[in-house]
């Protein structure tokens, strides 16, 4: 398992220390980030999170995927490779 987590439908008020700080309770947290929208400056709602060790990750997805965090329930899992995703961009 990769040691990098998606996190989804997070509130536009979380930043990137709130998020780290709601992981770091199930291992060392190496990177936590919010994905800003450039256009708008404002949190596109999702973000990712880098842990230490995958074991401390599979605890944090089991035992954070559908709690609250900033009055929103979050959606947690583990992040897909950026290449995985380029080949879902339908043209209509």
């Amino acid at each position: 398992m990769s040691n990098k987590i998606y996190v989804g439908n997070l509130s536009w008020n979380t930043g990137d220390q709130e998020l780290g700080d709601c992981f770091a309770q199930y291992g060392e947290v190496l990177s936590a980030r919010i994905i800003i929208d450039r256009n708008t400056n404002r949190s596109k709602g999702f973000g990712f999170i880098e842990m230490a060790e995958s074991s401390a990750a599979e605890a944090a997805i089991s035992a954070l995927n559908g709690t609250e965090l900033d009055g929103r329930n979050i959606r947690v899992n583990e992040a897909e490779d950026r290449e995985n995703n380029r080949g879902n961009n339908r043209r209509y």
